[in-house]
């Protein structure tokens, strides 16, 4: 509800109905300045399907005509709407609330802000849950509703807590509830409850949903969450089309420092309730949401603030910050504790840069610090010994893989240093000269640009709408050198005649500054952090007519990036404006956005999907052109590149076709190369005579008669598989058929041992004359290794001496929330204990990420990005591994095999199943503990000669058809004919 300072005290002006039974919910509509929105926020109420519903409306003294608009809709509804107005203007939403809360007649009460409504049904589901379970306080989910986004955007507010109806007997059971879900307005109260405990709203102060909803939590014997939808909070993200004044919302006004002083005032005021109430436990789980919700929303803006407003701000959070428990810092993300600890310390020169990268999340805005071989923010703090090392905690962001990254993957901070405009820094000289000199600084995370390369650099102006870049257009940069920790840039440019906007449809143009080092590229964003720094217009040449507009001036972007924007003249904007919404701008606006969903269209998956079936698989089939795919087109490996290379060794007459998923690098360059989901991808399957993969096609394209599918499968099974899982038994019969249908396609299907019969075969529900019993072409090159002896060439590439054995680490996916991968061994104490013998390689699943601290270069290395895994398995002279069906290959080669199996109950109760015990099988020794794991590899001469019957009976039962030969004799059953003469 929008609000405005105290005006002069009036008479309170009440409208009674007359009186009639009880209600048994009273919706209390608070509204100020709102006349236009309030008609429908009542009208939720009274089409509500619960009949027995008053309307209690209390006006907080607008000045616009929103009480006579109260009036008019109470006196059409006598009985069931009553207006109120307060005699005085709070300035909040709590005095009119706790007005209504005094006026209601119902047996619960419920609260609507006059720009939002209840959803149909709203009352009866809250107020039949109250009554079933005896709830004071009963809530419902919210959905912020986006009604100025053409898409009808709409977002659940934190939908997790509303999964499934439950009844709590105390806040202490769901502390989420208490931190997340704030709102008062998405809950039904039984009123003889408010009442009883007392319970109104702080008054004089912004954010008292916060205080209310803790209160009422925390007295409440007991509580009832309903998954249904109740409220609809309408969200205007353009706040100049809510209403004629454009005037923001409470929560909105962070520009203002009293809007950070009463959100700080709520929280101390929270805290002191909990502690009151004995629930001192739950201040843990609110400190972390303040770290990363209520906090983060400030800084933010911190770069748009004068040097007066960030003091302030500083010295209000520090104290509150005292409070928080340093614990939590732990709980959240790197970057937010990093800005939380830099303004408790009021370190601001490493705080701003912390809040570049807290507002563009891939960025990396300091010049990071390698110390004791871990990576931390900033070089400040790291040696106070008073705060048990808390600070190295904090700035440690080893885990976030800056170190690993080249600098054409870096998204570096540029400071945008200088900008000077004609006359110095005017920008408005009347010689028409348009030449603007920038400077700047551009971070060098850990010297990553290195003394002594070869830069240069361009600066580039491009139109920000999608599809009206008609031109873009760059200036070189004059000087670059290292300075300190940064590369420090100079650059000219003259946008009069190098910058020729069309006018109108391309009104705002984003800068940016492409950094080549030694060759390769890197972009950065200008940053402008402090305010004031770009000012004044600088003309430019429209192509089409400078009546529209022949001036451009600097703006800074909510990311705080600088861009440039077209200044229109008045008159003719004027003009332009009532040409643009009249019936030629609404014709060419809709012919316009017409375009763009054709196009949306055409490249959506349905589009592609009808475009394969219905032309593509209408061409004739291609003879000898064969499509490859691994892992999804993630890779160049496995099977299929086996099966590949063996068709160019043989100097087969073919046209092969790969698809590559995100980058074509490292794909084969004597093939062609598709994206897959492309259009080119599509029509190539389409026309193929063989597709030749290890995973899957994509399910809806339905395979041609002339085309044939060799499946070559990527692995023996331990977990179960297919229909063998228990999901799938629990799918409906139409979703078991389809999937059936996409495992039809199968035309040959490889196996390498009857268990892969027994398990893949049958889960699948393969007919027996799709089965081809000759190996995985991938392990012809362990059989080959096994009988040649001496180490492979990549030991070498990998930079491992000659007189250390090398480990592989290679485990089986996991399911995480975020896709790094977190060892289950502490790779640094492996390094101490067996660096000096020892090379291990992590090779994390395809989709999975690991991060290795530099303190172990040199004898830990990450291999996850190599695409094959057989060369890695060749080099090792033992696996690690847990349950990843890498083990039935590695076992061909007959060396040692470890078995890390730390979570083994749960992966094999709580998942899918397995067709076997491994613990029972397992051709090495299964462990579940660190220490247990260290003690087992301390000698691979004794384990491989402890478990040698082991893995021969291993290899018998899961390799028997890997005799090396696998992929000559695919080529030659279905290639043979297409050999040259």
């Amino acid at each position: 509800m929008n609000v405005e300072p105290r005006s002069s005290p009036g008479p309170e002006e009440p409208h009674e109905a007359p009186h009639t039974a009880a209600p048994a919910v009273s919706v209390v509509v608070i509204v100020y300045n709102d006349e236009a929105r309030l008609p429908t926020a009542v009208r939720s109420v009274l089409d509500q399907t619960l009949r027995g519903v008053e309307v209690v409306i209390v006006d907080d003294r607008s000045t616009d005509g929103s009480y006579e608009v109260a009036r008019r809709l109470a006196a059409e509804h006598p009985g069931r709407v009553r207006a109120h107005r307060l005699p005085e203007n709070s300035g909040g939403c709590g005095a009119p609330r706790n007005h209504g809360i005094r006026r209601a007649r119902g047996d619960h009460v419920m609260f609507l802000d006059s720009d939002d409504v209840l959803e149909r049904n709203a009352c009866r589901n809250l107020l039949e849950a109250a009554e079933t379970t005896g709830a004071d306080l009963v809530s419902g989910l919210c959905v912020r509703v986006h009604v100025d986004a053409r898409s009808g955007k709409e977002v659940k507010w934190y939908p997790w807590l509303y999964a499934r109806t439950r009844t709590l007997d105390s806040i202490s059971e769901l502390p989420d509830l208490l931190v997340f879900d704030t709102l008062s307005t998405n809950k039904c109260y039984r009123r003889d409850f408010l009442l009883d405990n007392a319970l109104e709203f702080p008054v004089g102060i912004h954010y008292e949903d916060l205080l209310f909803s803790a209160q009422a939590y925390a007295a409440a014997r007991r509580i009832t969450l309903i998954p249904n939808r109740v409220y609809d909070w309408n969200v205007v993200d353009n706040p100049g089309t809510a209403n004629r004044a454009g005037t923001k919302s409470i929560s909105n006004r962070r520009a203002e420092i009293a809007n950070f002083t009463h959100r700080m005032e709520i929280h101390r005021r929270v805290d002191q309730l909990l502690v009151d109430r004995g629930l001192a436990e739950l201040k843990f789980h609110k400190d972390v949401k303040f770290l990363k919700h209520d906090l983060v929303l400030h800084l933010r803006d911190l770069p748009f603030r004068d040097a007066a407003y960030r003091r302030e701000f500083a010295a209000i959070a520090r104290a509150y910050l005292e409070s928080v428990d340093p614990a939590a810092y732990a709980e959240i993300e790197p970057i937010h504790a990093i800005c939380a600890y830099l303004l408790r310390k009021g370190d601001w020169d490493n705080l701003l840069p912390a809040v570049d990268t807290l507002t563009n999340r891939d960025k990396i805005s300091a010049p990071l610090v390698e110390r004791d071989g871990r990576i931390y923010w900033c070089a400040e703090h790291l040696d106070n010994p008073d705060d048990g090392g808390f600070a190295r905690r904090v700035l440690d962001v080893t885990d976030l893989g800056y170190h690993t990254k080249p600098v054409e993957r870096m998204f570096l901070r540029n400071e945008l240093t200088a900008y000077q405009g004609p006359y110095g820094g005017d920008g408005g000289g009347s010689d028409g000269g348009g030449t603007v000199r920038l400077a700047g600084r551009i971070t060098n995370p850990l010297g990553v640009v290195p003394h002594g390369a070869r830069l240069t650099g361009e600066l580039e102006f491009a139109a920000r709408r999608k599809g009206v870049r008609f031109q873009v257009f760059r200036f070189p940069v004059a000087t670059l050198r290292h300075e300190g920790a940064t590369i420090a840039w100079e650059a000219t440019a003259d946008l009069t005649r190098g910058l020729r906007p069309v006018g109108i449809v391309d009104a705002v143009w984003d800068v940016r500054l492409h950094l080549q080092v030694d060759g390769v590229r890197t972009t950065t964003r200008l940053t402008a952090s402090e305010p004031g720094l770009v000012t004044g217009q600088l003309p430019v040449r429209p192509r089409l007519t400078r009546l529209v507009a022949d001036r451009i001036e600097p703006q800074i972007s909510s990311r705080g990036h600088l861009a440039f924007r077209l200044v229109p003249d008045k008159k003719a904007n004027a003009l332009v404006q009532r040409g643009i919404h009249g019936a030629p701008g609404r014709l060419a606006k809709s012919g316009y956005r017409r375009a763009r969903a054709v196009r949306r269209t055409f490249a959506s998956g349905d589009t592609k999907i009808r475009v394969y079936h219905e032309v593509f698989s209408r061409l004739p089939v291609k003879k000898r052109l064969v499509v490859f795919e691994s892992h999804l087109g993630r890779q160049y490996s496995d099977s299929p590149r086996a099966l590949y290379e063996e068709m160019r060794r043989q100097g087969l007459r073919f046209e092969a076709v790969w698809a590559y998923a995100d980058s074509p690098e490292g794909f084969p360059e004597d093939a062609v190369l598709v994206r897959r989901w492309s259009m080119p991808y599509l029509k190539a399957l389409a026309r193929a005579e063989f597709w030749i993969d290890n995973q899957s096609y994509p399910l809806k394209l339905t395979k041609r008669p002339g085309t044939t599918y060799i499946q070559t499968w990527h692995g023996s099974a331990l977990k179960r598989m297919g229909f063998d899982e228990p999901e799938w038994k629990l799918r409906s019969r139409s979703e078991q058929a389809a999937q059936q249908r996409t495992l039809d396609r199968f035309d040959r299907f490889l196996v390498r041992s009857e268990h892969d019969v027994r398990t893949l075969a049958r889960a699948f529900r393969l007919k027996e004359k799709t089965l081809l019993r000759v190996g995985y072409p991938r392990n012809d090159a362990l059989v080959r290794a096994r009988e040649t002896p001496g180490r492979p060439p990549q030991a070498a590439e990998l930079g491992i001496p000659e007189d250390k054995q090398v480990l592989l680490y290679a485990p089986t996916f996991r399911r995480r929330e975020q896709r790094r991968f977190e060892l289950p061994f502490d790779v640094e104490r492996f390094a101490d204990t067996f660096g000096d013998r020892y090379v291990l390689l992590v090779r994390s699943h395809y989709l999975n990420h690991v991060v290795l601290p530099p303190s172990v270069r040199g004898q830990v290395v990450d291999v996850s990005s190599h695409h094959d895994v057989t060369p890695l398995l060749s080099l090792a002279d033992g696996l690690i591994t847990d349950y990843s069906s890498v083990m039935f290959d590695y076992a061909l080669l007959d060396r040692p095999m470890f078995f890390f199996a730390y979570d083994y109950e749960e992966y094999v109760h709580e998942g899918r199943g397995t067709y076997f015990d491994l613990l029972e099988r397992a051709p090495g020794p299964v462990v579940r503990t660190e220490d247990d794991l260290y003690a087992a590899l301390g000698s691979l001469q004794q384990q491989s000669a402890k478990y040698s019957g082991a893995r021969e009976r291993f290899v018998a039962d899961f390799g028997e058809y890997d005799k090396g030969h696998a992929a000559e004799s695919v080529v030659d059953e279905f290639f043979a004919q297409w050999r040259r003469a």
